[in-house]
């Protein structure tokens, strides 16, 4: 089903919002776009293939799930991957520096998360692949991504 390419070195993004706009004035939305453009880049420098970008189902469920991709794991088995992108600023982000990016994925969202990963796979039928959630982190210092941070199997299915 996915066309996956194996042994990628990890590299950091480097995206640049609109000239002259640092991170710390940029709306929420235009932050999360540009983090999701950087995280779209890093995970394919890291050898994901985007499968979807924000998507929902399309029914009564609520939310959208920001990337699902398919990448080949250690063991060389392949695995559905659905991610949360959290975009920070230096800014914002300076009394939170300590914490891991999964941390900044709440219970509340996990479990739409996994709601929505839920539909994905019994939608496009999907139900012998291993599935697992990760979140990359994204920080915006002035107007350019100063680092992208991933975290692998960054939580169970919640309960």
């Amino acid at each position: 089903m996915f066309g996956f390419r194996k042994n990628a070195a990890p590299t950091k993004a480097s995206i640049h919002a609109e000239p002259g706009t640092p991170a710390e004035r940029l709306t929420t939305k235009q932050r999360g776009q540009i983090g999701e453009d950087a995280a779209i880049l890093f995970l394919r420098q890291n050898d994901y293939q985007i499968i979807e970008r924000n998507w929902r189902p399309g029914n009564a469920l609520r939310g959208e799930i920001d990337v699902i991709a398919g990448v080949v794991d250690a063991r060389g088995h392949k695995v559905l991957c659905f991610v949360e992108v959290k975009a920070r600023s230096r800014a914002l982000s300076s009394l939170r520096e300590i914490a891991a990016p999964q941390e900044a994925v709440t219970v509340s969202k996990q479990r739409q998360i996994a709601r929505l990963a839920n539909a994905y796979v019994s939608i496009h039928r999907l139900d012998n692949i291993a599935c697992r959630f990760d979140v990359v982190e994204v920080h915006l210092s002035r107007d350019v991504v100063s680092q992208c941070t991933l975290c692998v199997n960054a939580f169970d299915y919640p309960l």
